[in-house]
């Protein structure tokens, strides 16, 4: 999975639940960005995302 199509994912599901959402790709360091999920944040690289390391994401923010 690509970074773009996991942020937009987490971004129609936010909006589903009617949780803040927000994404910052100039936070981070290098090619990383900062996704703030409801109370949550996390630290996400760009790229091609293991599906391993996209569920570790998920599970940082409280999802599924």
């Amino acid at each position: 999975m690509k970074r773009e199509a996991l942020i937009r994912e987490l971004r129609k599901r936010a909006r589903k639940e009617g949780v803040h959402f927000e994404w910052d790709p100039s936070s981070g360091k290098g090619g990383h960005g900062v996704l703030t999920y409801g109370s949550r944040r996390t630290i996400v690289k760009s790229g091609e995302l293991h599906p391993t390391y996209v569920a570790l994401i998920k599970g940082q923010l409280g999802i599924d």
